[in-house]
């Protein structure tokens, strides 16, 4: 199975917070390809140096963090797909059917339109919306 992780998995993976012990056991799972995108890394690195100008972590904190998400990638335990013209298609394609009753936000119309074009089968996500917009889509989403 092939799985989108989104940035607010990423960031619960990274940086402990309510609900990382989910997002650990997501991850762990036998047989499922995690896959991300240059925009899960620029949003994970975004992330954690808000959370250094938020004073919720110090800035050696955020250092190990990304130090190990990029151990991670380089170990193959995730599939970095990029973020091509196909998904800016699809995004807009996605906005126009959508976004005019379900409030998306750009931001997360690029990750489900990655995660389609990617031909993922499920999108991991804590973000609310995103989940919300995916399953108006009738993409699957973990956790519930």
């Amino acid at each position: 199975m092939k799985a989108y992780c989104d940035t607010s998995l990423l960031v619960s993976l990274y940086a402990p917070d309510a609900n990382s012990a989910r997002a650990a056991a997501l991850c762990r799972q036998k047989q499922v390809t995690l896959l991300i995108t240059p925009l899960c890394e620029l949003e994970l690195t975004n992330a954690m140096q808000l959370r250094v100008y938020r004073k919720e972590l110090t800035a050696a904190q955020v250092s190990e963090a990304l130090a190990g998400f990029q151990k991670d990638l380089l170990a193959g335990v995730y599939s970095l797909h990029p973020v091509s013209l196909a998904v800016y298609e699809q995004a807009k394609r996605l906005s126009v059917d959508y976004t005019a009753w379900v409030g998306a936000r750009s931001l997360d119309i690029l990750h489900l339109a990655a995660a389609i074009t990617a031909r993922a089968e499920i999108l991991y996500t804590f973000d609310a919306a995103q989940k919300r917009l995916a399953e108006e889509v009738g993409f699957s989403t973990a956790p519930k």
